[in-house]
Protein backbone atom coordinates (compact mmCIF):
# COMPACT_ATOMS: atom_id res chain seq x y z
CA UNK A 1 0.00 0.00 0.00
CA UNK A 2 1.50 3.53 -0.91
CA UNK A 3 2.12 5.53 1.84
CA UNK A 4 -0.78 8.59 1.05
CA UNK A 5 -3.20 5.96 0.81
CA UNK A 6 -3.08 4.92 4.61
CA UNK A 7 -4.71 7.88 6.27
CA UNK A 8 -7.27 7.26 3.70
CA UNK A 9 -7.88 4.35 3.87
CA UNK A 10 -8.08 4.89 7.97
CA UNK A 11 -10.06 8.34 7.69
CA UNK A 12 -12.75 5.98 5.66
CA UNK A 13 -12.71 3.81 8.49
CA UNK A 14 -13.15 5.69 11.31
CA UNK A 15 -15.78 7.54 9.20
CA UNK A 16 -17.57 4.04 9.12
CA UNK A 17 -17.35 3.56 12.74
CA UNK A 18 -18.88 7.13 13.60
CA UNK A 19 -21.58 6.21 11.62
CA UNK A 20 -21.61 2.90 13.01
CA UNK A 21 -21.58 3.71 16.54
CA UNK A 22 -23.83 6.67 16.98
CA UNK A 23 -26.76 4.79 14.94
CA UNK A 24 -25.88 1.68 17.72
CA UNK A 25 -25.71 4.43 20.75
CA UNK A 26 -28.30 7.12 19.43
CA UNK A 27 -30.42 6.07 22.65
CA UNK A 28 -27.11 6.98 24.86
CA UNK A 29 -26.25 11.03 25.26
CA UNK A 30 -23.70 9.98 27.54
CA UNK A 31 -21.68 8.11 24.71
CA UNK A 32 -22.47 9.74 21.60
CA UNK A 33 -20.68 12.61 22.89
CA UNK A 34 -17.56 11.14 24.06
CA UNK A 35 -17.45 8.78 21.23
CA UNK A 36 -18.18 11.19 18.39
CA UNK A 37 -15.50 13.61 20.08
CA UNK A 38 -12.67 11.23 19.98
CA UNK A 39 -13.59 9.74 16.66
CA UNK A 40 -13.50 12.84 14.82
CA UNK A 41 -9.85 13.97 16.33
CA UNK A 42 -9.18 10.66 14.92
CA UNK A 43 -10.69 11.81 11.46
CA UNK A 44 -9.70 15.59 11.31
CA UNK A 45 -6.01 13.90 12.50
CA UNK A 46 -5.81 11.46 9.53
CA UNK A 47 -6.91 14.55 7.27
CA UNK A 48 -3.85 16.42 7.90
CA UNK A 49 -0.43 15.52 6.73
CA UNK A 50 2.19 16.88 9.66
CA UNK A 51 5.04 18.56 8.63
CA UNK A 52 8.21 16.99 9.41
CA UNK A 53 9.55 19.93 11.27
CA UNK A 54 6.45 19.48 13.59
CA UNK A 55 6.71 17.80 16.66
CA UNK A 56 5.57 14.44 17.93
CA UNK A 57 1.56 14.73 19.02
CA UNK A 58 0.69 11.83 20.91
CA UNK A 59 -3.09 10.83 21.71
CA UNK A 60 -3.86 9.48 25.49
CA UNK A 61 -7.20 7.63 25.81
CA UNK A 62 -8.10 7.07 29.53
CA UNK A 63 -10.71 7.31 32.44
CA UNK A 64 -11.69 10.78 33.29
CA UNK A 65 -12.65 9.97 37.09
CA UNK A 66 -13.43 13.52 38.55
CA UNK A 67 -12.81 16.81 37.41
CA UNK A 68 -10.00 17.51 39.83
CA UNK A 69 -7.86 14.63 38.64
CA UNK A 70 -8.32 15.37 34.95
CA UNK A 71 -7.25 19.08 35.62
CA UNK A 72 -4.36 17.65 37.46
CA UNK A 73 -3.43 15.03 34.13
CA UNK A 74 -3.04 18.15 32.30
CA UNK A 75 -0.66 19.66 34.41
CA UNK A 76 1.34 16.58 33.58
CA UNK A 77 1.24 16.47 30.24
CA UNK A 78 2.06 20.02 30.10
CA UNK A 79 5.33 19.29 32.28
CA UNK A 80 6.18 16.07 30.09
CA UNK A 81 5.93 18.56 26.75
CA UNK A 82 8.14 20.74 28.63
CA UNK A 83 10.95 18.32 29.54
CA UNK A 84 10.38 15.97 26.57
CA UNK A 85 9.03 18.03 23.19
CA UNK A 86 6.40 15.51 23.04
CA UNK A 87 2.74 17.02 22.96
CA UNK A 88 -0.10 15.22 24.57
CA UNK A 89 -3.85 15.07 23.58
CA UNK A 90 -5.93 13.91 26.19
CA UNK A 91 -9.00 12.79 24.90
CA UNK A 92 -12.75 12.25 26.74
CA UNK A 93 -14.42 9.00 27.32
CA UNK A 94 -17.76 7.70 28.59
CA UNK A 95 -19.02 7.86 31.91
CA UNK A 96 -19.56 4.04 32.31
CA UNK A 97 -17.21 1.38 32.25
CA UNK A 98 -18.96 -0.75 30.24
CA UNK A 99 -19.37 2.48 27.63
CA UNK A 100 -15.64 2.56 28.30
CA UNK A 101 -14.63 -0.68 26.90
CA UNK A 102 -16.86 -0.86 24.14
CA UNK A 103 -15.25 2.54 22.53
CA UNK A 104 -11.84 1.15 23.01
CA UNK A 105 -12.65 -1.84 21.50
CA UNK A 106 -13.99 0.06 18.60
CA UNK A 107 -11.00 2.23 18.51
CA UNK A 108 -8.28 -0.59 18.39
CA UNK A 109 -10.78 -2.03 16.05
CA UNK A 110 -9.68 -0.27 13.30
CA UNK A 111 -6.35 -0.50 13.46
CA UNK A 112 -6.03 3.21 13.17
CA UNK A 113 -2.95 4.89 14.44
CA UNK A 114 -4.26 6.84 17.44
CA UNK A 115 -4.94 7.20 20.16
CA UNK A 116 -0.93 6.18 20.88
CA UNK A 117 -1.34 5.22 24.70
CA UNK A 118 -4.52 4.16 26.07
CA UNK A 119 -5.67 3.47 29.97
CA UNK A 120 -7.15 0.38 31.38
CA UNK A 121 -9.13 -1.00 33.77
CA UNK A 122 -7.52 -3.97 35.59
CA UNK A 123 -9.82 -6.41 34.10
CA UNK A 124 -9.19 -5.06 30.67
CA UNK A 125 -5.68 -6.50 29.65
CA UNK A 126 -7.07 -10.45 28.98
CA UNK A 127 -9.83 -8.72 26.43
CA UNK A 128 -7.75 -6.28 24.81
CA UNK A 129 -4.04 -8.13 25.42
CA UNK A 130 -3.45 -8.55 21.40
CA UNK A 131 -3.94 -4.52 20.17
CA UNK A 132 -1.00 -3.65 22.60
CA UNK A 133 2.83 -3.77 22.83
CA UNK A 134 4.45 -6.17 25.17
CA UNK A 135 5.93 -3.50 27.93
CA UNK A 136 7.99 -6.12 30.02
CA UNK A 137 11.30 -5.43 27.64
CA UNK A 138 10.92 -2.14 28.30
CA UNK A 139 9.68 -1.72 32.14
CA UNK A 140 10.98 -4.94 33.73
CA UNK A 141 13.18 -2.94 36.94
CA UNK A 142 9.75 -0.76 37.28
CA UNK A 143 7.55 -3.98 37.39
CA UNK A 144 9.78 -5.86 39.93
CA UNK A 145 9.59 -2.39 42.11
CA UNK A 146 5.66 -2.52 42.13
CA UNK A 147 3.15 -4.62 44.51
CA UNK A 148 3.58 -7.57 42.79
CA UNK A 149 -0.23 -8.46 42.56
CA UNK A 150 -0.69 -5.34 41.02
CA UNK A 151 1.76 -6.29 38.21
CA UNK A 152 -0.08 -10.08 38.03
CA UNK A 153 -3.24 -7.88 37.08
CA UNK A 154 -1.79 -6.60 34.17
CA UNK A 155 -0.09 -9.54 33.00
CA UNK A 156 -1.47 -11.72 30.49
CA UNK A 157 0.30 -15.03 29.38
CA UNK A 158 3.92 -13.67 30.31
CA UNK A 159 2.64 -10.42 28.53
CA UNK A 160 3.18 -7.68 30.25
CA UNK A 161 -0.44 -5.74 28.44
CA UNK A 162 -0.14 -2.30 30.76
CA UNK A 163 1.90 -0.40 33.48
CA UNK A 164 -0.15 0.25 36.38
CA UNK A 165 -0.49 3.24 37.56
CA UNK A 166 -2.97 4.10 40.13
CA UNK A 167 -3.70 1.51 42.61
CA UNK A 168 -7.14 0.83 44.02
CA UNK A 169 -8.71 -2.00 46.58
CA UNK A 170 -12.33 -2.56 48.20
CA UNK A 171 -12.52 -1.55 51.72
CA UNK A 172 -14.47 -1.12 55.13
CA UNK A 173 -15.56 2.57 56.12
CA UNK A 174 -16.97 3.17 59.58
CA UNK A 175 -18.07 5.52 61.92
CA UNK A 176 -15.93 5.93 64.35
CA UNK A 177 -18.27 8.48 66.74
CA UNK A 178 -20.76 5.45 66.72
CA UNK A 179 -18.58 2.67 67.35
CA UNK A 180 -17.24 4.70 70.59
CA UNK A 181 -20.81 5.34 71.63
CA UNK A 182 -21.78 1.73 71.55
CA UNK A 183 -19.05 0.46 73.15
CA UNK A 184 -16.44 -1.00 70.29
CA UNK A 185 -12.45 -0.44 70.44
CA UNK A 186 -12.29 -1.25 66.79
CA UNK A 187 -14.06 -2.61 63.54
CA UNK A 188 -15.18 -5.72 62.75
CA UNK A 189 -12.60 -8.41 61.57
CA UNK A 190 -15.19 -11.18 60.53
CA UNK A 191 -18.70 -10.77 58.23
CA UNK A 192 -20.23 -12.06 61.39
CA UNK A 193 -18.75 -9.34 63.82
CA UNK A 194 -20.02 -6.90 61.20
CA UNK A 195 -23.52 -8.33 61.49
CA UNK A 196 -23.62 -8.33 65.23
CA UNK A 197 -22.02 -5.06 65.19
CA UNK A 198 -23.88 -3.45 62.26
CA UNK A 199 -27.28 -4.61 63.48
CA UNK A 200 -26.90 -3.20 67.09
CA UNK A 201 -25.80 -0.05 66.22
CA UNK A 202 -28.83 0.26 63.51
CA UNK A 203 -31.10 -0.91 66.50
CA UNK A 204 -30.37 2.22 68.96
CA UNK A 205 -30.10 4.84 66.29
CA UNK A 206 -33.28 3.82 64.99
CA UNK A 207 -34.90 4.22 68.35
CA UNK A 208 -33.19 7.61 68.69
CA UNK A 209 -35.64 8.30 65.58
CA UNK A 210 -33.32 7.65 62.22
CA UNK A 211 -36.03 5.60 60.47
CA UNK A 212 -33.86 5.77 57.72
CA UNK A 213 -30.52 4.81 59.25
CA UNK A 214 -28.81 1.04 58.40
CA UNK A 215 -26.05 -1.05 59.50
CA UNK A 216 -24.36 -2.01 56.27
CA UNK A 217 -24.45 -0.44 52.95
CA UNK A 218 -22.84 -1.87 49.96
CA UNK A 219 -22.88 -2.30 45.82
CA UNK A 220 -25.48 -4.87 44.98
CA UNK A 221 -26.84 -3.61 41.88
CA UNK A 222 -26.25 -6.15 39.14
CA UNK A 223 -23.27 -5.22 37.54
CA UNK A 224 -19.38 -5.42 37.94
CA UNK A 225 -19.36 -3.78 41.33
CA UNK A 226 -21.39 -6.78 42.48
CA UNK A 227 -18.64 -9.31 40.86
CA UNK A 228 -16.25 -7.86 43.39
CA UNK A 229 -18.21 -7.68 46.78
CA UNK A 230 -19.60 -10.97 45.90
CA UNK A 231 -16.36 -12.36 45.66
CA UNK A 232 -14.87 -10.57 48.29
CA UNK A 233 -17.60 -12.45 50.80
CA UNK A 234 -16.73 -15.96 48.92
CA UNK A 235 -12.94 -15.57 49.07
CA UNK A 236 -12.63 -14.59 52.30
CA UNK A 237 -14.40 -18.12 53.15
CA UNK A 238 -11.83 -19.72 51.26
CA UNK A 239 -14.41 -20.43 48.30
CA UNK A 240 -12.32 -19.92 45.44
CA UNK A 241 -12.30 -16.63 42.69
CA UNK A 242 -14.62 -18.61 40.76
CA UNK A 243 -12.10 -20.05 38.04
CA UNK A 244 -8.94 -20.49 39.24
CA UNK A 245 -5.44 -19.65 37.67
CA UNK A 246 -5.66 -23.72 36.30
CA UNK A 247 -8.81 -23.08 33.91
CA UNK A 248 -11.22 -25.23 36.49
CA UNK A 249 -14.34 -23.83 37.28
CA UNK A 250 -14.95 -23.31 41.39
CA UNK A 251 -17.56 -21.82 42.05
CA UNK A 252 -20.26 -24.44 42.94
CA UNK A 253 -18.76 -25.28 46.42
CA UNK A 254 -20.42 -25.19 50.45
CA UNK A 255 -18.15 -21.81 51.03
CA UNK A 256 -19.63 -19.81 48.39
CA UNK A 257 -23.02 -21.29 48.99
CA UNK A 258 -22.91 -19.94 52.67
CA UNK A 259 -20.82 -17.05 51.75
CA UNK A 260 -24.04 -15.46 49.61
CA UNK A 261 -26.52 -16.92 51.75
CA UNK A 262 -25.40 -14.83 54.64
CA UNK A 263 -25.25 -11.51 51.98
CA UNK A 264 -29.08 -12.61 50.92
CA UNK A 265 -29.87 -12.00 54.95
CA UNK A 266 -28.44 -9.19 54.87
CA UNK A 267 -31.03 -7.23 52.72
CA UNK A 268 -34.20 -5.94 54.36
CA UNK A 269 -31.91 -6.52 58.23
CA UNK A 270 -28.63 -4.36 58.33
CA UNK A 271 -29.07 -3.41 54.80
CA UNK A 272 -32.00 -1.53 52.62
CA UNK A 273 -34.19 -3.44 50.68
CA UNK A 274 -33.43 -1.06 48.08
CA UNK A 275 -29.87 -1.89 48.29
CA UNK A 276 -29.66 -4.65 45.15
CA UNK A 277 -30.10 -1.63 42.81
CA UNK A 278 -27.06 -0.05 44.47
CA UNK A 279 -24.45 0.90 42.89
CA UNK A 280 -21.28 2.99 43.94
CA UNK A 281 -22.63 6.56 44.41
CA UNK A 282 -25.72 5.33 45.29
CA UNK A 283 -24.28 3.79 48.33
CA UNK A 284 -21.74 6.41 49.47
CA UNK A 285 -24.98 8.74 49.13
CA UNK A 286 -26.38 6.96 52.06
CA UNK A 287 -23.32 6.85 53.87
CA UNK A 288 -21.89 10.78 53.57
CA UNK A 289 -25.70 11.35 54.46
CA UNK A 290 -24.61 10.09 57.98
CA UNK A 291 -27.48 7.17 57.66
CA UNK A 292 -25.08 4.12 57.81
CA UNK A 293 -22.37 2.60 60.28
CA UNK A 294 -20.51 0.49 57.84
CA UNK A 295 -19.93 1.05 54.24
CA UNK A 296 -17.72 -1.36 51.16
CA UNK A 297 -16.37 0.72 49.18
CA UNK A 298 -13.31 1.56 46.67
CA UNK A 299 -10.49 4.06 48.46
CA UNK A 300 -11.86 6.85 46.48
CA UNK A 301 -14.75 7.21 48.87
CA UNK A 302 -11.99 8.54 51.49
CA UNK A 303 -11.70 11.93 49.38
CA UNK A 304 -15.47 12.33 48.59
CA UNK A 305 -16.30 11.21 52.42
CA UNK A 306 -14.29 14.54 53.73
CA UNK A 307 -15.41 17.20 51.85
CA UNK A 308 -17.74 19.78 52.61
CA UNK A 309 -20.97 19.22 53.58
CA UNK A 310 -20.19 15.54 54.45
CA UNK A 311 -22.58 14.61 57.61
CA UNK A 312 -19.69 12.02 58.49
CA UNK A 313 -16.78 14.54 57.66
CA UNK A 314 -13.91 13.39 60.10
CA UNK A 315 -16.14 10.76 62.03
CA UNK A 316 -14.77 8.05 60.33
CA UNK A 317 -12.13 6.16 58.84
CA UNK A 318 -11.19 2.94 57.16
CA UNK A 319 -10.44 -0.82 57.90
CA UNK A 320 -9.78 -4.06 55.82
CA UNK A 321 -12.88 -5.45 54.76
CA UNK A 322 -13.99 -8.09 56.90
CA UNK A 323 -12.73 -11.22 56.85
CA UNK A 324 -13.61 -15.17 57.18
CA UNK A 325 -12.14 -18.55 57.00
CA UNK A 326 -9.05 -17.53 55.05
CA UNK A 327 -8.95 -14.34 56.36
CA UNK A 328 -9.75 -10.91 54.99
CA UNK A 329 -9.70 -10.18 51.23
CA UNK A 330 -10.39 -7.05 49.22
CA UNK A 331 -10.76 -7.00 44.97
CA UNK A 332 -8.18 -5.38 43.34
CA UNK A 333 -9.17 -2.88 41.33
CA UNK A 334 -7.33 0.67 39.26
CA UNK A 335 -5.29 1.42 36.02
CA UNK A 336 -3.07 0.81 33.82
CA UNK A 337 -1.31 2.27 30.86
CA UNK A 338 -0.95 0.50 27.42
CA UNK A 339 0.80 1.06 24.31
CA UNK A 340 -1.28 0.32 21.20
CA UNK A 341 0.81 -1.55 18.63
CA UNK A 342 -0.81 0.78 15.93
CA UNK A 343 1.30 3.88 16.88
CA UNK A 344 2.96 5.62 14.51
CA UNK A 345 5.26 6.61 17.47
CA UNK A 346 6.02 3.65 19.86
CA UNK A 347 8.90 5.12 21.17
CA UNK A 348 7.47 8.55 22.41
CA UNK A 349 4.58 6.08 24.08
CA UNK A 350 6.63 4.25 25.57
CA UNK A 351 8.42 7.70 27.16
CA UNK A 352 4.72 8.62 27.74
CA UNK A 353 4.13 5.37 29.86
CA UNK A 354 6.94 5.81 31.65
CA UNK A 355 6.85 9.50 32.64
CA UNK A 356 3.36 8.59 34.01
CA UNK A 357 4.10 6.12 36.06
CA UNK A 358 7.27 7.38 37.52
CA UNK A 359 8.32 7.37 41.43
CA UNK A 360 8.25 11.53 41.89
CA UNK A 361 4.35 11.97 40.50
CA UNK A 362 2.96 8.93 42.07
CA UNK A 363 4.11 10.35 45.70
CA UNK A 364 2.96 13.83 43.67
CA UNK A 365 -0.93 12.96 43.20
CA UNK A 366 -0.84 10.46 46.69
CA UNK A 367 -0.36 14.27 47.96
CA UNK A 368 -2.81 16.20 46.04
CA UNK A 369 -5.53 13.24 45.08
CA UNK A 370 -4.89 11.17 47.57
CA UNK A 371 -4.47 8.39 44.99
CA UNK A 372 -2.70 5.32 46.35
CA UNK A 373 1.07 4.79 45.08
CA UNK A 374 1.93 1.00 42.95
CA UNK A 375 5.28 0.99 44.43
CA UNK A 376 5.46 0.15 48.11
CA UNK A 377 8.66 1.76 48.91
CA UNK A 378 6.51 4.93 48.48
CA UNK A 379 4.51 4.60 51.54
CA UNK A 380 7.00 4.77 53.70
CA UNK A 381 7.97 8.51 52.64
CA UNK A 382 6.85 10.82 55.20
CA UNK A 383 5.17 13.18 52.26
CA UNK A 384 3.30 10.12 51.49
CA UNK A 385 2.18 8.75 54.70
CA UNK A 386 1.65 11.87 56.99
CA UNK A 387 -1.28 13.45 54.75
CA UNK A 388 -2.36 10.13 54.07
CA UNK A 389 -2.40 8.30 57.39
CA UNK A 390 -4.75 5.05 55.86
CA UNK A 391 -2.33 4.36 53.49
CA UNK A 392 -0.42 2.40 56.12
CA UNK A 393 -3.11 0.23 56.09
CA UNK A 394 -3.78 0.07 52.15
CA UNK A 395 0.34 -1.09 52.06
CA UNK A 396 -1.05 -4.02 54.46
CA UNK A 397 -3.98 -4.81 52.31
CA UNK A 398 -1.91 -4.68 48.77
CA UNK A 399 0.63 -6.99 49.92
CA UNK A 400 -1.49 -9.91 51.60
CA UNK A 401 -4.95 -8.93 51.33
CA UNK A 402 -6.07 -9.03 47.48
CA UNK A 403 -8.26 -11.45 45.62
CA UNK A 404 -8.00 -10.73 41.61
CA UNK A 405 -11.07 -11.21 39.41
CA UNK A 406 -10.45 -13.76 36.65
CA UNK A 407 -10.20 -11.55 33.85
CA UNK A 408 -6.83 -12.53 32.93
CA UNK A 409 -7.95 -16.65 33.04
CA UNK A 410 -11.31 -15.88 30.94
CA UNK A 411 -9.12 -13.72 28.34
CA UNK A 412 -11.95 -12.30 25.84
CA UNK A 413 -14.78 -14.24 27.49
CA UNK A 414 -14.47 -11.72 30.89
CA UNK A 415 -17.73 -9.96 30.55
CA UNK A 416 -19.71 -13.08 29.56
CA UNK A 417 -18.07 -14.83 33.05
CA UNK A 418 -18.68 -11.53 34.81
CA UNK A 419 -22.07 -11.10 33.52
CA UNK A 420 -23.03 -14.89 34.69
CA UNK A 421 -21.63 -14.29 38.10
CA UNK A 422 -23.42 -11.35 39.17
CA UNK A 423 -26.45 -12.07 37.70
CA UNK A 424 -26.76 -15.48 40.20
CA UNK A 425 -25.31 -13.49 42.68
CA UNK A 426 -28.12 -10.72 42.28
CA UNK A 427 -30.88 -13.36 41.85
CA UNK A 428 -30.39 -15.20 45.62
CA UNK A 429 -30.26 -11.47 46.91
CA UNK A 430 -33.45 -10.52 45.41
CA UNK A 431 -34.87 -13.77 46.55
CA UNK A 432 -35.39 -15.10 43.52
CA UNK A 433 -33.29 -18.28 43.82
CA UNK A 434 -31.94 -20.20 46.42
CA UNK A 435 -28.10 -20.09 46.66
CA UNK A 436 -27.32 -23.61 45.88
CA UNK A 437 -29.82 -23.31 42.83
CA UNK A 438 -27.46 -20.15 41.52
CA UNK A 439 -24.41 -21.95 42.17
CA UNK A 440 -25.22 -24.96 40.34
CA UNK A 441 -27.05 -23.16 37.00
CA UNK A 442 -24.06 -20.70 37.24
CA UNK A 443 -21.72 -23.67 37.33
CA UNK A 444 -22.79 -24.98 34.14
CA UNK A 445 -23.25 -21.78 32.48
CA UNK A 446 -19.59 -20.92 32.70
CA UNK A 447 -18.55 -24.62 31.88
CA UNK A 448 -20.80 -23.81 28.45
CA UNK A 449 -18.81 -20.47 27.76
CA UNK A 450 -15.27 -21.03 28.58
CA UNK A 451 -15.12 -24.50 28.04
CA UNK A 452 -13.24 -24.97 31.60
CA UNK A 453 -13.73 -27.88 33.47
CA UNK A 454 -14.98 -27.82 36.74
CA UNK A 455 -12.80 -28.52 40.02
CA UNK A 456 -13.67 -27.44 43.83
CA UNK A 457 -11.09 -24.61 44.63
CA UNK A 458 -7.90 -25.36 46.08
CA UNK A 459 -7.65 -26.15 50.00
CA UNK A 460 -7.65 -22.44 51.81
CA UNK A 461 -4.35 -20.48 51.70
CA UNK A 462 -2.77 -22.54 48.94
CA UNK A 463 -3.26 -22.05 44.78
CA UNK A 464 -3.39 -24.41 42.22
CA UNK A 465 -0.64 -24.19 40.07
Amino acid sequence: MKSYEMPVRIQSVVAQRIRGLYAGWSSSSEMVRPVCIVFLFLLCEGCVRPSVYEPVTLTLLEEWSSKTFSEARQQELQQFTRETGIRVSLLPSPDSARQRLALWRELLGTGASGPDVYGIDVIWPGMLAEYFVDLKPYFANEVSLQFPAIAAGYTVDDKLVALAYRADIGLLYYRTDLLRQYGYREPPRTWDDLEIMAARIQAGERAKGKKEFWGFVWQGAADEGLTCNALEWQAAEGGGRIIEEDQTISVNNPRVIKAWQRAAHWVGSISPPGVVGYRQWDSLNVWMAGNAAFMRHWTSAYVDSQVAGSKIRNKFDVALLPGGKSGSVGTLGGWGLAVSRFSSHPREALDLVQYLSRRDLQVKRSRLLSAPPTLPELYSLPEVSEPNPRFLLLSQAFRTGIVLRPSNVSGKKYQDVSEAYFQAVHSVLAGEKSASQAVAALENELARTTGFKKAPPPPMGSARP
